[in-house]
């Protein structure tokens, strides 16, 4: 049969592979001297860039990929395209001026990404003006399952899907998928989405002969219950496949080296450029005010649940439970001169020295203190997992509105699923997103800064 989707991806990979190499090659002519333009240099550049691309999957860009991936895709091919570079001319051509190929290869990948950001957005708003692109789709199973993704194809148009229908499985199920296989074929409709935790083992395998038979995409939304829901990782030992229950990225060694390097970075230039200077001026109001240490220590778990004394400036009066309750709104034990650090987050620079010393990390869960973490350990579900990487001084949950206070069980229960998400998604790029946006959020100040 042969498949109905109107989709011009078809066209654009080919197209977009196409402009990039007369792009590359055109700056490298008009750009680099003569003695590197020659035709196994250009053949070179054309081989290499399309390698790179299949490696970093550079032009998987699809309607469902975030802004933050696409440049990352970008950032890897940047990287690695110059290095691969470099190689090649220092080894073959032992040309000496790298900043003639730092140049070229910056101004072809900023041409390249406007391009690609161009095409991005460009099909979104078709999608949204002219309605063209869409894949038509339709959603099977009970409504509490299935309203999310619902209101998000109906609030998301510009992500180029269309919902014509929902069946929401209230009369008998075997009649209604029976309707559903019906309706996908007298409507051609591109896709189907599934509720796993509405179906029978049964019920998948026909949904899955179905769309196989018909050239028909066929997609799930996991049970979040079940073990299917999370971010599996799929290895082989041997020919044996092995299902790992959570991928995290953080576990790669080059990750690791990565986001280490990244703190050390990071932290050593906020102690020398604003710690050192602030620590005497604030130490000097923190005693004038109260009497007590300048810091306040506090033992809080950390990677793999392992306590470690987390840093603060004091911001309280010396009271005997604060290492038992969380500070509240208009709190009396907070000072004047606390009442300021704490709303703009300054308190909390300190930790910067625990980044140093490999406690805590720029980015990642915020640490509890020890009588907390083993509150919510009971209560809250999957409450751990932060643990399997190293806490931070501020994270995707407290960017997102969960930060300071836990005023309600929603609260801890979004924290942790925020924290889950970026375990399991980390990136460069999304910890420089993180940092940004929390220092924006201290700037403009925040509700929950208490």
């Amino acid at each position: 049969m042969q498949r109905h989707t109107g989709r011009f991806s078809v066209y654009i990979r080919p197209f977009s592979y196409v402009l990039d190499l007369i792009i590359i090659n055109l700056l490298a002519y008009n750009l680099l001297i003569n003695s590197l333009n020659g035709f196994y240099y250009h053949l070179f550049l054309s081989f290499s860039w399309i390698v790179i691309s299949w490696n970093v999957k550079f032009y998987e860009v699809y309607r469902f990929t975030k802004t933050l991936e696409i440049f990352e895709k970008i950032l890897k091919q940047y990287i690695v395209f110059t290095i691969v570079n470099f190689a090649y001319i220092g080894y073959f051509l032992k040309f000496s001026k790298p900043s003639l190929i730092l140049e070229f290869v910056s101004i072809s990948i900023i041409l390249i990404a406007s391009e690609k950001l161009f095409i991005y957005y460009f099909l979104r708003r078709i999608r949204v003006v002219f309605g063209g692109n869409f894949r038509k789709v339709v959603i099977i199973g009970e409504e509490k399952s299935t309203s999310e993704l619902i209101n998000f194809f109906n609030e998301n148009p510009n992500y180029g899907y269309k919902l014509i229908n929902n069946f929401n499985l209230k009369k008998s199920k075997k009649q209604e998928i029976q309707d559903c296989f019906n309706f996908v074929i007298e409507n051609k409709i591109d896709e189907i989405y599934c509720a796993l935790s509405d179906l029978s083992n049964t019920d998948v395998n026909n949904f899955i002969d179905f769309t196989d038979n018909n050239l028909i995409t066929l997609k799930f939304l996991p049970d979040e219950k079940e073990p299917t829901a999370r971010n599996l990782k799929l290895d082989y030992y041997g020919y044996i496949p092995i299902v790992s229950l959570r991928n995290i990225p953080l576990d790669i060694s080059a990750n690791k080296i990565i986001k280490r390097s990244f703190d050390l970075i990071f932290a050593s230039i906020v102690i020398i450029g604003i710690l050192s200077w602030l620590i005497p001026i604030l130490a000097l109001l923190i005693k004038l005010e109260s009497k007590g240490p300048v810091f306040f220590k506090q033992r809080r778990n950390g990677l793999n649940y392992h306590e470690f004394d987390c840093y603060k400036f004091r911001s309280m009066t010396l009271n005997e439970i604060a290492d038992l309750e969380q500070v509240s709104k208009n709190d009396p034990r907070i000072t004047k001169i606390g009442k300021f650090i704490r709303k703009t987050s300054i308190d909390e620079l300190p930790q910067f020295f625990n980044v140093i010393l490999g406690d805590m990390s720029v980015v990642g869960p915020r640490p509890h203190m020890v009588s907390h973490t083993e509150m919510y350990a009971k209560r809250v579900d999957k409450f751990m997992v932060r643990h399997f990487i190293k806490p931070g001084i501020t994270g995707l949950a407290q960017t997102n509105g969960y930060r300071g206070e836990v005023e309600s069980e929603k609260d801890i229960i979004n924290r942790v699923k925020y924290d889950i998400f970026y375990l399991e998604n980390w990136s460069l790029l999304l910890d420089s997103k993180i940092v940004f946006l929390t220092v924006l959020n201290a700037v403009k100040g925040e509700d929950k800064a208490y």
